[in-house]
């Protein structure tokens, strides 16, 4: 069996090792797009604050890792893909081709560049690759003007490396005016808001921007800013361009069944590219988290051996240190409209804690300086226990949802 993965992150890596578990005589090929060995992405804010090194950053410690195991692995880009019924090929941005028989889509996803005019001018850079951590580790010496456009996820992981430094921290929030926008409620938006501009960050929640100029210089409806480094950190979009033409399913990422299978016969995809099952929901839906990705690769690597291994779902958790301050967000933590929700608020000490609930059982929550009750909170979420009248309890104060777990555990 020829076997081909296109892409080397977390889900790429685990799906090639488990292929290899699972096949040792099989061929495989792991193509990266990227120079060098593969890395972890959540490791450049690490690489930032000068707490690892890139070699800190691989995903395995061994440089000879991927070649122990009899894996080719390739720094190569993939232009185009083209599928037969029986398998097919890939064509290569350095001329070559690679025919498989079982292929693995996981690309991941690149960032999205805010449409204003001067995103390619020097100074301005993404926060996503081994290069562009580089450019801004250069720039980083205290007292460096950095303007960061956006205020999702990925800048909220870049904030505490940016602030240690000593550089002096200017967030721009777009139009919602909200950071943290897809992971947090308004109560929570703000109170991580008033624990970084007590670290001296500049949150900017109203104006629209215009431009970036030679400088750089960020240009606003309402100002003007001057930076040494402007930081695009607006969102992320996921690498399927060379599906184009394939028959695959293509929606905010690259739709799958339960057994990480495409559209397309015989191409599998897993990670950030595709939309794979949600636990709270069962919905197919793009979760961009670390843990999900390296599953998403077993999973996939198991299917595409010919074992039939559906995938249960992926809770969606994030976890953020802002400059910390630590903050958890599980499942639904939106809450759903024939729920119930309670939240807990404590300004003055920055703790928050907010359950939603589904009759009486937890299904989402969120948490902000408080992770003691982390674990607990996403056992009852995966384990979908009946709360019974522990229900009642927490929707009085959520802080004892330690004592509801352990009493439920006895019974």
């Amino acid at each position: 069996m020829n076997f081909v993965i296109i892409g080397a992150g977390s889900a790429g890596v685990r799906a090639a090792e488990t292929l290899r578990e699972n096949d040792p005589q099989a061929s495989i090929t792991l193509v990266s797009g990227e120079p060098g060995e593969p890395y972890s992405r959540m490791a450049i804010p690490y690489i930032l604050n000068g707490a690892i090194d890139e070699n800190g950053a691989h995903q395995r410690q061994s440089h000879h890792h991927l070649e122990s195991l009899g894996i080719r692995y390739l720094n190569c880009k993939a232009l185009q893909l083209h599928a037969g019924p029986d398998g097919g090929h890939v064509d290569l941005d350095d001329g070559s081709q690679l025919n498989y028989d079982r292929l693995l889509v996981a690309t991941g996803s690149s960032p999205s560049l805010p449409p204003i005019p001067g995103t390619d001018l020097p100074g301005a850079v993404t926060c996503w690759t081994l290069e562009d951590a580089r450019q801004i580790a250069a720039k980083l010496v205290p007292g460096a003007r950095v303007v960061m456009l956006g205020a999702g996820f990925v800048a909220g992981v870049c904030m505490k490396s940016l602030v240690n430094s000593g550089a002096q921290l200017s967030v721009v929030a777009g139009r919602s005016g909200q950071i943290l926008r897809s992971m947090m409620t308004p109560v929570g938006s703000h109170m991580l808001q008033r624990w970084l501009e007590g670290r001296g960050v500049e949150v900017i929640t109203s104006g629209r921007t215009l431009r970036i100029e030679p400088g750089p210089r960020l240009v606003m409806d309402t100002r003007t800013i001057d930076a040494d480094l402007i930081i695009l950190a607006t969102g992320v979009h996921p690498n399927v361009a060379f599906l184009e033409g394939t028959g695959a399913e293509i929606r905010s990422g690259v739709v799958i069944d339960e057994h990480m299978r495409t559209t397309v016969p015989h191409v599998y995809a897993a990670g950030d590219v595709a939309e794979g099952r949600d636990f709270s929901t069962g919905e197919w839906v793009v979760h961009a988290l670390q843990p999900t990705a390296t599953e998403h690769g077993r999973i996939a690597a198991l299917n595409m051996t010919g074992k039939e291994v559906a995938y249960r779902g992926s809770l969606s958790m994030n976890v953020l240190d802002s400059v910390g301050l630590i903050s958890h967000t599980f499942g639904l933590w939106q809450g759903i409209p024939t729920g119930d929700s309670t939240e807990v608020v404590d300004e003055a000490n920055f703790i928050y804690t907010r359950l939603c609930f589904d009759s009486d059982q937890l299904i989402g929550a969120i948490t902000i300086g408080h992770p003691h009750h982390v674990g607990a909170i996403r056992g009852l979420i995966q384990s979908r226990r009946h709360l019974g009248a522990w229900k009642d309890q927490l929707m009085k104060n959520p802080q004892l949802v330690m004592d509801a777990l352990v009493d439920l555990n006895r019974g």
